[in-house]
């Protein structure tokens, strides 16, 4: 069986809800307190062992290339100012033995064409999909969770939590079957359901390990929901050739594609962060007692 060793980041959107921040920085350079949403995702696939990060960029994301970028002027600065804590905090974002390939998707036609355009790179392996606006803490990062799974049994895993049945069209929904203990499979995909036409309320988020077979399939499939070629098309039809399995993941996911989800997750990293959630804490204390 094949190592998973590449992570593809569909990082193309314009990030039109967080407008005007979004206007002229990627919505993955938001900050959650001092990193961006990017690096987060970057973290989690390398810490699932991808060496190879493909980035898939659209117009105005020059500033994800520069943030992986080597940049000796800072490096420099820091080190004739003997930062070196710093210094290493900012040579250690890209570990040595991973690489970055940055390719353009030309026409904003989707996530499943986001994922077509990374097929040179990821060849004819199975590969991470990650989508950074769903931030997701846990103890065992949540590709990781996922890597494991894909060892045991061989086939593209979907990660999928339940959402609240009135929140069916803001997703991909599932209809899956228990084949085993603990392994359950997929057999309906539809994008984006209204809750009276949903097959469950178990919605797929950010997190996908894919087949190569993917590919094929999302080289057929035409336009669908809004006018663009849908990933959840592309599976709906490779669930016809192979396997596919769902992962409730364990974790909480932060909808960073959201504000409330966005506020949500800045406040709890914040809780959580070893230099200053003591102090942050003390003063969401002091805001509650005014």
């Amino acid at each position: 069986m094949s190592t998973i060793r590449t992570a593809v980041f569909p990082v193309a959107g314009r990030g039109t809800r967080f407008l005007p921040a979004t206007k002229a920085s990627p919505k993955e350079m938001l900050p959650i307190v001092d990193k961006p949403l990017i690096q987060y995702a970057v973290e989690e696939a390398i810490a699932a062992g991808a060496t190879k990060l493909v980035f898939v960029t659209g117009s105005s994301k020059r500033a994800i290339e520069d943030h992986f970028d080597v940049d000796f002027e800072l490096e420099s600065t820091l080190e004739g100012g003997k930062k070196f804590a710093v210094l290493q905090m900012i040579r250690d974002i890209v570990p040595a033995g991973v690489n970055c390939v940055y390719i353009r998707q030309g026409l904003p036609l989707g996530l499943g064409h986001a994922v077509l355009c990374a097929r040179p790179a990821v060849g004819d392996e199975p590969f991470f999909v990650h989508l950074a606006d769903d931030l997701i803490h846990s103890e065992v990062p949540c590709l990781e969770q996922m890597r494991l799974h894909f060892e045991s049994h061989g086939c593209s895993v979907l990660g999928v939590e339940s959402v609240p049945p009135d929140q069916t069209d803001s997703y991909g929904i599932v209809a899956v079957e228990e084949t085993a203990p603990g392994v359950q499979r997929v057999t309906r995909i539809v994008e984006k359901p209204k809750p009276e036409a949903a097959p469950s309320n178990l919605a797929v988020v950010g997190r996908y390990v894919l087949t190569p077979a993917i590919f094929d399939e999302l080289e057929r499939t035409e336009r669908g929901a809004g006018g663009e070629i849908q990933l959840t098309d592309g599976i709906a039809a490779l669930l016809k050739r192979e396997p596919v399995h769902v992962l409730p993941f364990e974790g909480t996911r932060y909808d960073c594609g959201s504000k409330i989800g966005y506020l949500r997750a800045t406040v709890e990293y914040a809780l959580r962060h070893p230099e200053l959630g003591e102090n942050f804490r003390a003063y969401l204390q002091s805001v509650w007692e005014r």
